[in-house]
């Protein structure tokens, strides 16, 4: 019987040793972290900065991302259970002061019970967890499970609408034993592709509304934490920050749309400045050269016109690169705009080199990131691929290796 070592040929499925990784840059992602710890501390009140690690830390990686942003913020937001007991076990494994943590995404009752135990907060959206109940009562916790109300102002997806909220929310009242209500959320639904903010103005008169209801409901308890600011409504509207703001997709560097940008100009009168955390490298296969003429790829949507040396990369659309950027893409390679020809493939990409590389050595080549004076960007990636920034980076392949740089 033939021994195979599989740490020398990666850990599957789908991965390998010669193919593409992920770069993240640790000082950019403390510096991001620290522009909203400076809105954080211009306000006239103290609110806690959280960072939203949802979607494997929006393909970035939750093992790589988690250990840089622990130490810098005071909550992390996630959607699955067991990210969060991951990052809880992370903690423990390391001696570190626990962080609060808050599922933001769908729990079921036996998963109530583990994030009760690990002291990670849960969202109460809908009239469902009235079936979490029993389960809590029976596994006799050393305490309730910390829960914050989720208040629909307009987004129309999970959460109570003000109509509901006061027939549907009521157990919550009944179930203090083993639910501790320290929190209220919602989620804006139209503040990244608009400059005039009148439907968020209406859903924070709304979340007001629902506020007061709980708050009367929950006069005994502690204040409540109150949060709905992602990324965008941080940066544009400062009367949305409450007691603490959740963001997300300028963690990792990205404006959550050029409206956001310029209203952020207009609001906080100087830009800040937010750097880009990931960078996707992959080292050439093949280098060659066509003759003029030479077919590329599959349904021969490319022909040379003139003789052309060619890098074959192994990487395609299962690793996340996007078929719709066929034709329309270019990477880096020695600084140089080098031509995505013919169609994205599964596992391949085939790259025009001429006039990057002056032989047949292989080469490494830059698909997201910089690579001397010229950059090629997610936004830019994902507009070749007529998409938008949030889709590229998080569909992203797990098996992708992922290394943390300085």
């Amino acid at each position: 019987m033939v021994e195979v070592n599989v740490e020398q040929v990666g850990g599957g499925p789908g991965d390998a040793t010669h193919a593409s990784w992920l770069e993240l840059s640790a000082s950019n992602l403390r510096h991001n972290v620290s522009v909203f710890r400076s809105l954080e501390r211009a306000g006239a009140t103290p609110r806690a900065v959280g960072v939203v690690l949802k979607g494997n830390a929006y393909g970035h990686g939750l093992a790589q991302v988690l250990p840089v942003v622990h130490g810098s913020v005071d909550v992390l937001y996630f959607i699955a259970p067991q990210d969060a007991l991951f990052a809880r076990a992370y903690e423990q494994a390391n001696g570190l002061a626990p962080r609060q943590m808050l599922v933001l995404g769908a729990v079921g009752a036996e998963e109530s019970v583990a994030l009760a135990r690990a002291g990670v907060d849960a969202v109460v959206a809908d009239h469902g967890w009235v079936e979490a109940v029993p389960l809590l009562r029976a596994a006799r916790l050393e305490r309730p499970l910390r829960v914050h109300v989720h208040i629909d102002t307009g987004l129309g997806r999970e959460g109570f609408t003000l109509e509901q909220l006061p027939r549907e929310a009521h157990f919550l009242t009944e179930s203090r034993d083993v639910l501790q209500v320290v929190g209220a959320l919602s989620h804006f639904a139209n503040t990244e592709d608009v400059t005039e903010q009148g439907y968020a103005l209406a859903q924070l008169d709304a979340f007001e509304t629902g506020l007061a209801f709980l708050a009367a409901q929950h006069a005994s308890d502690a204040p409540l934490q109150r949060h709905i600011a992602a990324s965008a409504a941080t940066l544009v509207l400062p009367q949305a920050r409450y007691e603490a703001v959740r963001v997300g997709i300028a963690l990792y560097g990205f404006w959550p749309s050029p409206e956001t940008r310029l209203s952020a100009r207009l609001v906080l009168g100087e830009l800040p400045v937010l750097k880009p955390v990931l960078s996707w490298r992959c080292r050439s296969q093949v280098v060659k050269w066509l003759p003029a003429g030479s077919y590329v790829g599959y349904g021969c949507t490319y022909r040379c016109p003139e003789p052309t040396r060619i890098a074959v990369l192994p990487v395609g659309y299962y690793d996340g690169y996007p078929r719709l950027a066929s034709g329309k893409a270019h990477v880096l390679v020695n600084g140089r705009r080098c031509p995505v020809l013919g169609r994205v493939m599964m596992n391949h990409l085939i790259v025009d080199v001429t006039r990057a590389t002056s032989d047949e050595r292989p080469v490494t080549a830059t698909l997201l990131g910089r690579d001397g004076e010229e950059s090629v960007s997610a936004e830019s990636l994902a507009g070749w691929a007529q998409t938008l920034h949030y889709e590229l980076v998080t569909r992203l392949g797990a098996h992708l290796r992922r290394v943390v740089v300085e």
